[in-house]
């Protein structure tokens, strides 16, 4: 008896997980253009890693121009997440540590790249690092409680 209850209470917290489905890119676009100032952070942040994904796969395939169209939305949700973040106060240190990541990711896929592909990866990781100091300014500045 305890062990077909501990299989039902297991089989009913897993159920969830299967009927659950991922929400595509462009539906979690949509949604952070719409999400109120407070609740953009962790939304911007998951389109520009998601892209991020997309822009190393893209490098590995050869695909050059896709990949800096996906690089260009790492910079821009990244940015947009670091805005919110500063603006709300809230989800700092949770934003400078994805941000501070993709940078350092950045620059692993720009050392793996071809010599003429490597400046605009090395933009994009300068401009997260940017963005990531205004974070940390914002978090450790006096007054920011």
């Amino acid at each position: 008896m305890r062990a077909a209850a501990l299989m039902l209470v297991l089989l009913l917290a897993v159920l969830p997980a299967f009927g659950s489905k991922e929400e595509s890119l462009d539906e979690l676009k949509k949604r952070a253009e719409t999400a109120k100032v407070e609740d953009q952070p962790p939304l911007c942040t998951d389109i520009a890693q998601r892209q991020l994904d997309a822009a190393d796969k893209l490098y590995t395939d050869g695909k050059v121009y896709e990949a800096r169209a996906a690089l260009d939305d790492v910079v821009k949700y990244s940015g947009q997440a670091s805005t919110a973040a500063v603006k709300t106060g809230k989800h700092l240190k949770h934003t400078e540590i994805t941000i501070r990541k993709m940078a350092e990711r950045l620059r692993t896929i720009r050392r793996s790249l071809a010599f003429e592909d490597q400046a605009p990866v090395q933009d994009a990781a300068d401009r997260l690092e940017s963005m990531r100091n205004d974070l940390l300014s914002r978090m450790f500045s006096k007054g920011s409680k």
